[in-house]
């Protein structure tokens, strides 16, 4: 029988990120379109920091919850691409234990946070429209950087005991993590401890959190659609659906991939999927994101062109 090795003993002190079996000439495709969208995110998202910052207009409790998921979109890509694209370019697959571990907790509690995140941004949107005129008075910046701050600290907190979990297991079955990053179910795979409590721990608090804001959010979008429908007249329906449009197109986008990562069954094969599907929060929603608002926002829109406008100008006159 092989000997066990705990996790963070020198009998593991590295684990083989497998990534995605592809040719040569594939490899540095997907490295050239990766580095590209990442870039393209990280520059998007400070883009739109800066201008609800610089801009008075959009100094308003909608656009502190915006800059709030750009800042979130930052890091959230940063947790895992980076890696990613290091190991397209020079084939170093390998990431220590620690490395591992770390890459686990920020990559989950970062992915929770936006959760969080998206429901305290849904909560602003019901109270914008189903209570406007005391819309500024129940948002203030107190509630809105609880809200934004709660997030975080929900988000960090929430991961802490399936992390704990991992961090007990015994390997003895190899170091070969069948994903690009240090997914949950391809690193208990190589575990040869009793991973059901750690796995109960994982799912059920996965399911509280998913289930638990995902009603919230729906909660906060009936009670919307209601006000909607109940608005006397066409114009006024138009503007108040406009004004949650763009987080409801991000909310979809988001719950739709991770219930569905999260709600097959652990097989061989749906692993392999979980691994391409899991793109799409990791690299492109947090892409997607700042256009999603700034394309269906006419304040942001607004505030892109004056911004443009003066950068032109100041060009001009130097």
């Amino acid at each position: 029988m092989v000997p066990k090795q705990q996790f963070n003993q020198s009998g593991v002190t590295n684990f083989l990120l497998l990534g995605f079996s592809l040719m040569e000439e594939t490899r540095f495709c997907l490295l050239i379109v990766l580095s590209a969208v990442y870039i393209t995110t990280i520059a998007a998202n400070v883009s739109i920091i800066v201008l609800i910052r610089a801009e008075s207009r959009l100094h308003k409790p909608m656009y502190f919850f915006i800059g709030g998921l750009s800042f979130l979109e930052i890091w959230y890509p940063s947790v895992t691409v980076p890696r990613l694209l290091w190991s397209l370019k020079t084939k170093d697959q390998y990431i220590s234990s620690a490395g591992c571990m770390a890459q686990f907790y920020f990559h989950f509690s970062l992915g929770t946070t936006e959760m969080f995140l998206l429901t305290a941004m849904a909560y602003d949107r019901y109270v914008a429209i189903c209570n406007p005129l005391r819309y500024l008075t129940i948002m203030s910046p107190y509630i809105c950087t609880v809200l934004i701050l709660g997030s975080w600290s929900c988000g960090f907190i929430a991961v802490v005991a399936p992390c704990i979990s991992i961090s007990t297991f015994w390997f003895c079955d190899g170091n070969k993590v069948d994903h690009y990053y240090c997914d949950f179910a391809p690193v208990v795979r190589l575990s040869c401890s009793d991973t059901l409590k750690a796995e109960n721990v994982f799912f059920y608090s996965a399911l509280f959190i998913i289930v638990g804001c995902l009603l919230f959010t729906l909660t906060s979008y009936a009670c919307i659609t209601r006000t909607i429908i109940n608005c006397p007249t066409a114009s006024g329906r138009r503007k108040a659906f406009s004004t949650f449009a763009s987080h409801l197109s991000v909310v979809t986008l988001f719950y739709g991939t991770v219930m569905f990562m999260f709600i097959r069954p652990a097989s061989v094969d749906s692993l392999h999927l979980n691994k391409i599907i899991s793109i799409i929060p990791s690299v492109v929603t947090p892409l997607l994101n700042p256009i999603i608002y700034t394309l269906r926002n006419q304040e942001v829109m607004e505030a892109v062109l004056r911004a443009t406008r003066r950068i032109m100008t100041f060009q001009e006159e130097g």
